[in-house]
């Protein structure tokens, strides 16, 4: 092979060979690796035309029938991408990241597109939004899922959907992190892991929360600031036996509930190096709380009792509003792993950013369950 080539091209034969024994027909496996090659290129887009005139000149309609029209299943891909990724960073050590990530779009003919909230610019939007899962240890990531989420206004008109080509699997209506937890169910039969990272936009759901828990999972999760609490060593006062009037259907508390904020600005701040970047230390203000969540059943006012208890963490960082997470970490975890483990969340905002930046995944221009490749090609 010429030594002008980038270093990757000597071993990706070798690399994708078990992948294309997932493909039926000779010209998939034809174009399959092309397509590949084509996301890992200097190509100025990766929609395409570009991506084609870089890996196969004037073959952009054999490219785009593949990826479009081809009748391939991902499932067997995605299957093998997340025993690699239990190969290269499985284990105790690891994390699994839940978040989502939306491509802006112009148009309304595109799967998924409707107006939205887009984390990325702070705004609702015109946009897809993908829920993502990554597995990640030692500040190395792989995307292990990346689920196209089909807003209500998709769900509710089978025209739309069937006029876009959406499988009948994907067309039930299912909330992000309802979405979230079944790939979770999925890759968790594939890679091992020690804890789940989200942010508010999924911690702050209890049912999330103890979804995760019922599946045995640790998690640290962010919420908001008016998520309330009770006091770790609340209790429950007993209805008497003997009650005048009308007797009430649920206990009482011993203490009241506060919010996290409340909480946390009665606790000990202290500062703290998370991780050392390329740039130098990466540090903040942070305090730390073992609670039980007000996420229990809910009383007469509608309040939830005591739930679960877990820690609440509060993070200032110079110049930035104070974050907020809760964590189901034991009473006696440290306070660094608290914070360390808690911040690893970062690592899928790099591969959200390289996925649009070097794969092209804004550039997108397929069926949208038709993103193993961008995976692929950032597992490698």
């Amino acid at each position: 092979m010429p030594r002008s080539l980038p270093p990757w091209t000597r071993h990706f034969p070798t690399w994708f060979a078990p992948f294309l024994t997932h493909f039926r027909h000779r010209a998939q496996r034809t174009w399959a690796p092309l397509y590949v090659r084509g996301l890992c290129s200097a190509a100025h887009r990766k929609s395409m035309q570009p991506l084609a005139a870089v890996v196969a000149p004037g073959k952009e309609d054999h490219i785009q029938q593949f990826i479009t029209d081809s009748p391939w299943s991902t499932g067997p891909l995605e299957t093998l991408l997340a025993q690699r990724a239990e190969e290269m960073l499985g284990g105790k050590d690891a994390v699994l990241i839940i978040d989502d990530t939306c491509l802006t779009k112009f148009g309304t003919k595109s799967v998924g597109v409707a107006r939205q909230y887009s984390g990325q610019v702070g705004k609702i939007t015109t946009c897809q939004c993908l829920v993502s899962l990554t597995l990640a240890q030692h500040e190395l990531p792989v995307p292990v899922a990346l689920r196209l989420f089909l807003p209500q206004e998709w769900t509710r008109d089978p025209a739309r959907l069937g006029a876009a080509g959406v499988p009948e699997e994907h067309q039930l209506p299912q909330t992000k992190w309802e979405l979230a937890l079944k790939e979770l169910d999925r890759v968790s039969e594939h890679v091992t892991f020690g804890m789940v990272l989200a942010d508010a936009g999924y911690g702050v759901n209890a049912q999330f929360r103890h979804a995760l828990t019922e599946r045995g999972l640790l998690w640290s999760v962010g919420i908001t600031r008016t998520q309330t609490v009770y006091p770790k060593d609340v209790r429950l006062i007993p209805i008497p036996k003997h009650f005048r009037g009308r007797r009430p259907k649920y206990p009482t508390t011993s203490h009241d509930r506060q919010t996290v904020e409340e909480v946390l600005n009665g606790a000990a701040w202290q500062h703290l190096v998370w991780r050392h970047g390329t740039k130098g230390p990466l540090s903040g203000r942070f305090a730390a709380v073992y609670v039980r969540l007000a996420d229990g059943d809910e009383n007469a006012q509608g309040q939830h009792l005591p739930g679960q208890g877990a820690w609440v963490i509060g993070e200032q960082r110079r110049g930035e509003e104070r974050k907020y997470y809760t964590c189901n970490l034991p009473p006696e975890t440290p306070f660094p792993r608290l914070i360390e483990v808690t911040k690893r969340r970062w690592a899928c905002e790099l591969t959200h950013r390289e996925l649009k930046e070097e794969v092209g995944l804004d550039h997108f221009e397929g069926r949208s369950w038709h993103l193993s490749f961008p995976k692929l090609r950032q597992s490698m």
